[in-house]
């Protein structure tokens, strides 16, 4: 999508980070923004004040974990700007915590957000980016945990998932005018260390408390250092405006990762190795 003008793109996770630097960036390039998030009061905020730019923005609440509120944010969207053309599945947590604090309540919570909603997303918006035969850009939010285990294991198995989805999504969507692009952001300044704040109340507090408790491990401490001080998510949005414009595969936010990911990738390779010239069973 070489010209954002006029198009319309529904972000979630909008009120703030990465959401709202993507929200910001699509509108000063033209693009008309329904910004989606669960945080009633930032999600004002937001639009109010990408309003002041007279960008052309409106907000929904959503709780995106659940079906019925994504359909409804997108019905939102289509009543108030008439078509949808990119679709940012954005929302995400850090919840689930390290092997052995595992509960039920923590992985649904996780999934929900981090990866259902992404499906459920690309259930929902993929037709009406696909029924006005304008084309249009499917960008999610995956991290650089969707290729290296850096953080919480639910939380890294729900950015894998990201990536892999987006992957697949890719080539089944080059044929009916939709890019896919994968977002996957190193440390950027986010308020992701605080997802529990807004824990749907459905949820029993019970697994949140118990990790608020504990004293974070000195790695926990370290990444929520750099994410204190980490990349300025206007620059990831203005990254995301060019990934979408260039249908990248792929948005990196900074090369940071990329020794530690060609490890993997050697690891990956060594493999192979060990099997390579075995004859397998039949």
């Amino acid at each position: 999508m070489k010209d954002l003008v006029g198009k319309t793109a529904f972000v979630t996770g909008a009120a703030s980070g990465i959401g709202l630097g993507i929200a910001g960036a699509l509108a000063q390039a033209g693009a008309k923004v329904m910004l989606c998030d669960i945080d009633a009061e930032a999600l004002a905020r937001a639009v109010e004040g990408l309003k002041q730019t007279n960008a052309d923005v409106d907000g929904v609440q959503a709780d995106v974990s659940l079906k019925a509120e994504l359909q409804a944010a997108a019905d939102a969207t289509i009543a108030r700007f008439g078509k949808a053309h990119i679709l940012v599945n954005n929302a995400g947590v850090g919840g689930g915590g390290p092997y052995g604090t595992w509960s039920d309540p923590a992985w649904a919570w996780t999934l929900g957000v981090n990866l259902m909603s992404v499906v459920w997303g690309v259930e929902i918006f993929g037709p009406l980016i696909e029924s006005h035969g304008e084309g249009g850009q499917i960008v999610s939010t995956a991290s650089i945990a969707g290729h290296l285990p850096l953080g919480s294991t639910a939380y890294t198995a729900t950015k894998f998932g990201v990536v892999g989805l987006s992957e697949a999504l890719r080539a089944e969507l080059a044929t009916r005018g939709v890019g896919v692009s994968v977002l996957c952001p190193g440390f950027v300044r986010t308020h992701i260390g605080e997802s529990a704040r807004h824990l749907p109340a459905r949820f029993d507090r019970g697994f949140v408390d118990m990790l608020e408790a504990a004293e974070p491990s000195e790695r926990v401490k370290a990444i929520l250092e750099r994410i204190a001080h980490g990349i300025d998510p206007a620059y990831v949005g203005e990254l995301v405006r060019e990934g979408i414009e260039k249908d990248w595969a792929y948005i990196f936010t900074d090369n940071e990762f990329e020794p530690a990911i060609a490890a993997r990738f050697a690891a990956i390779q060594q493999g192979f190795d060990q099997v390579r010239g075995r004859t397998p069973r039949k």
